[in-house]
């Protein structure tokens, strides 16, 4: 009986068919390649000691960078002078210092290699096709940084500044088609942010939304005796 059952269930399954499509889209940039920068240029700017600009007033000339990326390149230089100590202006005319970073380049390229065989074209039209029996696919990106500060009133320069560069990358290794294997800056970065430091509380987002009435009134609105007669 059960070996009847299991048979009629193989026949249906076999008269039966069934089909199912899915639709997926990308960002004009993939994140691995936004990534890939925004480690370059932490790793550029870990070379940088902002610790000279504590106590002062800084103005930061961006008029001389030019690269892709700009905003969070901006936003990094800016958040680790606060960090250091120093105070962000808006103007020259208020700062005791201007900073001035300038790109000698910030992007991207790839690497495509394999052992196998390549597309060869045969006489009479024939074509055997491209065998790949291990492939690796690299990705790398690379921040090249300028940095000098002077002074905001004698334009006196401070320090001989300095180029600071740093290069990210992304291995992904293909046997028999099968992987990716995957290695490199941005596969290191990616596990060290996932783990919580220990004894850190997880501050999570409530999954209910709800809101609180501002001081003085209770939130609920009663309706008026007209009201309620209309």
């Amino acid at each position: 009986m059960i070996r009847t059952f299991v048979c009629g269930l193989f026949l249906f399954c076999l008269a039966t068919t069934g089909c199912t499509s899915s639709t997926t889209s990308n960002t004009a940039r993939t994140a691995k390649e936004q990534m890939l920068i925004s480690n370059a240029i932490d790793q550029s700017l870990d070379k940088v000691d902002f610790a000279s600009l504590y106590g002062q007033k800084v103005f930061v000339e961006e008029k001389y960078l030019d690269c892709v990326d700009k905003g969070y390149l901006l936003g990094s230089i800016r958040h680790r002078i606060m960090r250091a100590g120093g105070t962000l202006v808006a103007a020259a005319d208020g700062a005791d210092v201007v900073m001035e970073p300038r790109s000698g380049g910030v992007g991207t390229d790839t690497n495509d290699a394999f052992i196998g065989m390549p597309e060869i074209t045969l006489p009479g039209m024939l074509t055997l096709p491209e065998i790949r029996l291990t492939e690796r696919k690299t990705q790398y990106a690379y921040s090249k940084l300028g940095l000098v500060v002077y002074d905001a009133k004698t334009k006196e320069v401070l320090g001989d500044g300095g180029v600071s560069m740093a290069q990210s990358d992304d291995n992904n290794w293909f046997v028999f088609g099968m992987g990716p294997w995957q290695s490199g800056t941005l596969k290191s970065d990616v596990s060290v942010a996932r783990r919580i430091p220990h004894g850190m509380k997880i501050n999570r987002m409530p999954t209910q939304v709800a809101f609180a009435s501002p001081a003085g009134h209770s939130g609920i609105r009663y309706a008026s005796e007209a009201e309620v007669k209309q």
